[in-house]
């Protein structure tokens, strides 16, 4: 397992230091975030080719998980729904989740109010996750890991144009959303190996939200690595195509370098 793990942290780093722990669980990696009490980040431990299920012999070998801290758990899967404030009662989240994918045994779930309450997003882990983490973490609390892109989408509501489509890629996979006229209009995500799964996906949100080619506004966050993604590309078929990186609300203690390699969109923007 250490061959799996890449450590970005502060030269004056100290575990003693620690005040919580954010835990990313994507697809295909585990990304570990330490926070001192003034909220900056002193250490990450970077995990891949390592998924939830890995979680329980991680608990027992990473130093991170062993300190008695907090935990806030975000978790990047496809198993979520997003239900309007409005609408959102509690103990219906396995009718609203009934077609997000396959029922999890004994699931525990979980909500997050997003947009001044007007939208909660619901997911949910199974039993055993659950009590894995339970057993090592007395203080947790749990999120789907969509709440931090969009939470920043919201913020950013105010300077969108008419018609956007904003992805963020990671781990094979990508969150797409879309903004009419400044209103959320559609979220999911989708499962992608190669540009062309992106480009489809992309021309499919424009035909269906009768967009126009030559106007609709394509963001992409935080480039991959590995997928080829870039300006050239994606303005061979968007007039309106561009990279961006996402503000920063995150602080880091002094020390930390190459986090861009972590291609995350949480290293610059997390919700909280």
């Amino acid at each position: 397992m250490e061959n799996k793990l890449k450590v970005y942290k502060s030269d004056r780093f100290d575990l003693q230091d620690a005040s919580y722990l954010s835990l990313f669980l994507y697809p295909n990696s585990v990304q570990i975030f330490t926070k001192d009490e003034n909220e900056n980040t002193i250490c990450i431990h970077s995990y891949h080719s390592l998924n939830s299920d890995s979680l329980e012999k991680l608990i027992l070998t990473d130093p991170l998980l062993r300190a008695d801290v907090p935990a806030k758990i975000y978790l990047h899967s496809p198993y979520f729904a997003l239900v309007p404030g409005v609408l959102y009662q509690p103990g219906q989240e396995a009718v609203y989740l009934e077609f997000s994918g396959k029922t999890l045994d004994n699931p525990f779930y979980f909500n997050t109010a997003l947009d001044s309450n007007n939208l909660q997003v619901l997911s949910g882990i199974s039993g055993k996750l659950f009590k894995t983490l339970s057993a090592r973490f007395s203080d947790l609390s749990f999120h789907h890991g969509s709440v931090s892109f969009l939470s920043y989408l919201f913020k950013e509501r105010f300077n969108l144009i008419g018609q956007e489509i904003m992805i963020y890629v990671f781990d094979g996979n990508m969150y797409s959303a879309a903004f009419t006229d400044q209103e959320l209009t559609i979220f999911n995500i989708f499962e992608i190996n190669s540009l062309e799964d992106i480009l489809k996906y992309l021309l499919i949100l424009v035909k269906q939200l009768e967009y126009n080619r030559n106007l609709v506004r394509i963001s992409v966050f935080n480039e991959p690595d590995a997928k080829g993604i870039n300006e050239e590309w994606g303005k061979s078929y968007f007039n309106n195509f561009r990279m961006i990186e996402a503000s920063a609300n995150q602080s880091y203690t002094h020390g930390f370098k190459n986090l861009k390699h972590l291609s995350l969109f949480e290293v610059n923007w997390q919700f909280v």
